[in-house]
């Protein structure tokens, strides 16, 4: 048989068969000989060991799409990674962080602000100018009161999508919007830190439709960016590309100090996020810091 796995914990992987069953499967050791590790999202060959009991074993991992190393899974299409329009207010700092360790790993994301019922439409056109102007779809939802589900039901239909964000922004209320049967569980916001408790623990996919997969991942808080060159970072903030040919560097500059750069050019003129440039200055800074240690 083949299957998906949606779940690994303890040593358990656990085998969505495509219709309804589900599996706990162990792997066979032949894996751990070829320091292969199956992920959440491998699409696996499986044999069923007792079938009342819903026991079986993995075979084969089947070929990969792609692999993420954070969080670990495969075969993702896309990502939408969720922050709340207010309570707590949006990072956009980690949420740039997320976008260029997406970039990094080439899936494409859609951007969602939740909690619509809360916040003010101005606020919404800003977060919505910011990130269209860096060729980021941007949707809007309130998992209260269903606002935007459709959109986003459509969105996810036919794909394996990573759902991710901070702690608190409604992720898992919207996975219970779109799939009841997974029954996360919710967490209230600190009173006291405006933060979400950690409600997601593992990352676990959902199959919200035939052939649609929701993953719901652990809540970050921060996010470093690993094996980068303060060089490479401008190579992940797509609107940056256009406005190189103004550069008298050309590619090789790094939208800092040089005196003729288009890419300053375009944030003075308003066509690049000034939100965006100051994100990737503070940016390159810790990366190029980090690099002399």
């Amino acid at each position: 048989m083949t299957g998906k796995i949606i779940k690994g914990i303890a040593g358990f992987y656990y085998v969505h068969d495509g219709e309804s069953r589900v599996y706990a499967c162990k792997a066979k050791g032949i894996f751990r000989n070829r320091g292969v590790k199956p992920v959440v999202g491998d699409n696996v060959s499986f044999t069923v060991l007792d079938e009342e009991a819903g026991e079986g074993s993995i075979d084969e991992i089947l070929p990969r799409k792609n692999v993420l190393i954070r969080p670990a899974s495969a075969n993702v299409d896309q990502a939408l990674v969720v922050f709340a329009m207010t309570r707590p207010e949006p990072n956009l700092n980690l949420l740039d962080r997320f976008l260029i360790m997406m970039e990094a790993q080439e899936i494409p994301v859609t951007i969602c602000f939740n909690k619509l019922d809360l916040e003010q439409e101005k606020k919404q056109q800003e977060y919505r100018r910011i990130y269209e102007q860096a060729d980021y779809p941007v949707m809007f939802s309130s998992a209260s009161n269903g606002q935007g589900i459709g959109e986003i039901r459509d969105f996810l239909r036919g794909r394996t999508t990573i759902l991710a964000g901070p702690s608190g922004v409604g992720k898992s209320s919207l996975t219970n919007l779109l799939q009841p049967e997974a029954e996360m569980e919710t967490g209230s916001i600190s009173e006291k830190i405006k933060r979400g408790k950690h409600t997601t623990r593992h990352a676990e996919l959902f199959c919200v439709e035939e052939d649609t997969y929701l993953m719901d991942t652990p809540g970050f808080s921060s996010m470093y960016l690993e094996e980068m060159e303060a060089g490479e970072l401008k190579d992940y903030f797509p609107e940056f590309a256009p406005c190189t040919e103004k550069c008298r560097f050309g590619a090789d500059c790094v939208h800092i100090g040089e005196p003729v750069c288009g890419v300053k050019a375009a944030v003075e003129q308003g066509n690049i996020s000034k939100s965006r440039y100051e994100n990737y200055r503070i940016l390159y800074q810790e990366l190029k810091s980090r690099r002399k240690y």
